[in-house]
């Protein structure tokens, strides 16, 4: 790799407010804000919406989605409709 093209990467807390999660752990990322972590040294801080303390998939809180409700209502709505013939 050419030397000076990449960032630099270093310790960083990031925040999810979702499940009130924090880890720490190295990105380039940059901000502007700090936090005191547990060993007592300060990091840059960057919240973010969603991690894996808090998406669905990681936590195994799944919502079911009825397709076929939606399927059924929208032909109730516009009616179904025969397929061309060519």
């Amino acid at each position: 790799m050419r030397p000076g093209i990449h960032p630099g990467s270093r310790p960083v807390v990031f925040r999810d407010r979702a499940a009130d999660a924090t880890f720490l752990t190295r990105s380039t990322v940059e901000s502007t804000r700090s936090i005191e972590w547990e060993d007592g040294n300060t990091y840059p801080l960057v919240d973010v919406e969603i991690s894996s303390a808090s998406h669905p998939f990681y936590t195994g809180r799944t919502r079911v989605v009825d397709t076929a409700g939606r399927v059924e209502r929208f032909e109730r709505r516009y009616g179904r409709q025969p397929a061309a013939r060519r």
